[in-house]
């Protein structure tokens, strides 16, 4: 009796035993489909490149290493990859490695290299409507919001840049701001207006800046970069005007004692594609290049007023004097016979596009 009663007992200790090992299974392939199924949802957003053959996009500049147009197109090339699982690649080559900025316009519009980061000073060759960028104090009295919703905003003068870039054979893809401008630095303080009367200063080689800084009564002095430290530093000129990244990066706190935060150009940068290669993309990689440049500009936004305090920085502690303005000294440059000359002048040479860009400034003072 008591041998049934073992073996009975066994039988159902092996039948619980089988049940549970078949449950063990089961469980153990329910946890695999759905890590299955989690791997899938993770990699689902690259599902809209899959079936595309890769395409790789040549972005270059001629920006400083570390300055804010550097920086940016390290970005978007990380954007495109992360965006596209690698498919979209942006090959960037930055610090004047495929040439300057003459160079790199006429690459990108031959379409041998597709892509382009530039101030807007060096493009107005090759896209006149660019120009706009050259009115004094334009951007001066505007914060970086409102001059973000005109310039990557949907409006009309957004849509009057973009016919000019494509009449050159190119589209623009954005801009770089943040608030930040080219200010001027001086071996003199220019505490008024009146200061800048005779002020020997190194400008651009472009007509329009030359322009201004004549109207207020300056002498400027066009030079190459290369050239603008020895220069400031034997007294062949008193000043000079740029970014505050660009004049802690070429140590001007050595050869200058003042930085007068004149504002009196916007501090951007500009990302274009060849209109060809643009075109040719499929409509998925367009939108995916287009929110990695949209991406990498949010990205870069605080970098730059980082970049900018750092380097004020390096500029006060080698003993450079902040000079800063009230309103009433850019609205008497604003009303300057002269300044509004040169308004008017580039007004006919942007076909009144300046005055559109004027006008949607304005407009941001409403909302």
């Amino acid at each position: 009796m008591k041998a049934k009663l073992h073996s009975k007992a066994l039988n159902k200790f092996l039948a619980f035993i089988g049940v549970s090992a078949l449950a063990l299974v089961l469980a153990m392939g329910l946890t695999g489909c759905s890590g299955d199924s989690s791997s899938d949802s993770s990699s689902g957003g690259n599902d809209a490149y899959a079936d595309l053959e890769p395409v790789t996009l040549i972005l270059a500049d001629s920006t400083a290493k570390d300055s804010a147009g550097n920086l940016l197109g390290q970005e978007i090339a990380n954007q495109a990859n992360e965006i596209t699982g690698g498919k979209l690649t942006v090959d960037y080559h930055g610090t004047g490695e495929l040439g300057g900025d003459t160079d790199l316009v006429r690459q990108e519009q031959s379409n041998d290299i597709q892509m382009v980061i530039m101030q807007p000073a060096p493009m107005v060759s090759f896209v006149p409507d660019m120009a706009v960028f050259d009115l004094p104090m334009a951007f001066a009295t505007y914060d970086a919001e409102q001059i973000e919703t005109v310039l990557n905003g949907d409006n009309e003068f957004t849509q009057g840049l973009e016919a000019s870039f494509e009449e050159a054979g190119l589209h623009n893809l954005g801009f770089l701001q943040n608030g930040t401008f080219r200010e001027t630095t001086s071996n003199k303080a220019l505490n008024t207006i009146e200061d800048f009367s005779a002020l020997q200063i190194r400008t651009m080689e472009n007509a329009n800046h030359m322009a201004f800084w004549q109207a207020i009564g300056a002498e400027p002095t066009p030079l190459a970069w290369a050239e603008v430290y020895f220069a400031l530093q034997n007294g062949t000129v008193d000043a000079q005007e740029n970014a505050i990244d660009t004049c802690a990066g070429s140590s001007l706190q050595e050869v200058q004692d003042y930085l007068a935060m004149t504002n009196h150009i916007l501090y951007s940068n500009n990302i274009s594609i060849n209109k060809e290669a643009w075109d040719s993309l499929d409509p998925a990689y367009q939108e995916a290049l287009t929110q990695a440049v949209n991406q990498a500009i949010e990205v870069m936004k605080p970098k730059m007023l980082e970049i900018q305090d750092e380097q004020l920085k390096t500029l006060t502690d080698g003993g450079m004097e902040v000079i800063e303005y009230d309103q009433s000294f850019f609205d008497n440059i604003l009303a300057n016979e002269q300044v509004q000359a040169l308004y008017t002048d580039i007004s006919g040479q942007t076909d009144g596009l300046s005055d559109t860009l004027v006008a949607e400034l304005q407009k941001t003072n409403e909302s």
